[in-house]
């Protein structure tokens, strides 16, 4: 995803500017997304492949809590859908419990995943069981279906702290920058060489003024973008809504974008009614093709959560 056209430059600055303007993100079907009967379902990373859209998401058991009962309980599902609005089909467990002191033995969660040449890199965050200490780590497969070898350790970021919400941004060399976050909301960069390391910490406060999280992370041209929450609101002036920000090297300098919303919390039903979540969460963009086809969230309605992807249209 290193390289995107001109066009979808211009596509996703014409969406990031009318971000509330229903012109730009299209109506869809209310039996659309990602659900399953008893469980909770959060974040969403969704990668096409073969003519295949395979949603990877985070489960736990509504006999939980929301949204705690992930930090015991969460595991990374795959389901699959014949088009980005779906619905998908729950297909298989991708990273579920296992023994005792493996760095993820208690959960996984934050699903992030990318094919990088021809392999398919899944990030996401895990802790160990009887610890809530966060740490993020990788699986790799040569298809989405699998198998998928995880690994034994977490990554090494350059730093001990708490770690959550990784994005990656690779280059056509298979370097890569991962943003990620810290326990208090802190943003952090960090580059390797390879999807697996060895990471150097290249930014350890990337936003100062703002608690920022839920990253996607890509670049158009020669500027890098994050698209994210907006936890308290400090860049759009609203709680949780998605917000856009720019830099040249992906690393400093960040600053938000001309008109920085990107989603509120609305969404329109093809029927004519609306949708108004409690959250609203978790950003993803589908990219086919050069453009922003579909913006993914994980929304949470007082009672029940899904992901719910929604269609970008009338790009110029």
């Amino acid at each position: 995803m290193a390289k995107i056209s001109g066009f979808f430059i211009a596509a996703f600055f014409a969406f990031a500017s009318v971000a509330a303007n229903t012109d730009i993100c299209g109506a869809v079907p209310q039996k659309s997304g990602f659900k399953m009967d008893g469980y909770f379902v959060w974040c969403g990373a969704v990668i096409p492949d073969g003519g295949v859209y395979h949603l990877f998401a985070s489960r736990w058991p509504e006999t939980t809590k929301f949204p705690d009962g992930y930090r015991d309980h969460s595991e990374i599902v795959r389901a699959v859908a014949a088009r980005p609005e779906g619905p998908y089909v729950f297909q298989e467990v991708v990273i579920g419990a296992r023994a005792k002191g493996y760095w993820d033995s208690g959960m996984a969660h934050n699903p992030a995943v990318y094919k990088v040449g021809k392999t398919f890199v899944l990030y996401y965050i895990g802790s160990d069981v009887g610890s809530h200490h966060r740490r993020i780590g990788l699986a790799t497969a040569d298809a989405p279906t699998g198998p998928w070898v995880r690994s034994d350790r977490p990554l090494n970021l350059g730093t001990e702290e708490d770690a959550n919400n990784p994005s990656a941004c690779f280059a056509s060399d298979g370097s890569v920058k991962l943003i990620w976050r810290t326990k208090d909301l802190r943003v952090c960069v960090s580059t390797a060489p390879t999807a697996a390391g060895p990471f150097t910490l290249a930014n350890s406060n990337a936003w100062p003024t703002a608690k920022l999280e839920d990253f996607y992370f890509f670049k158009c041209g020669s500027r890098y973008h994050i698209v994210c929450e907006d936890n308290a609101g400090a860049v759009s002036g609203h709680t949780r809504w998605g917000v856009h920000l720019v830099s040249s090297d992906g690393i400093q300098d960040w600053k938000a974008a001309p008109t920085p919303v990107v989603y509120d919390h609305s969404i329109r039903w093809t029927n004519g009614g609306a949708f108004e979540p409690v959250r609203r969460e978790r950003p993803w963009l589908l990219i086919e093709n050069g453009a922003a086809t579909h913006l993914f969230t994980a929304v949470y309605d007082g009672r029940r959560t899904w992901n719910q992807p929604v269609p970008i249209t009338n790009f110029p």
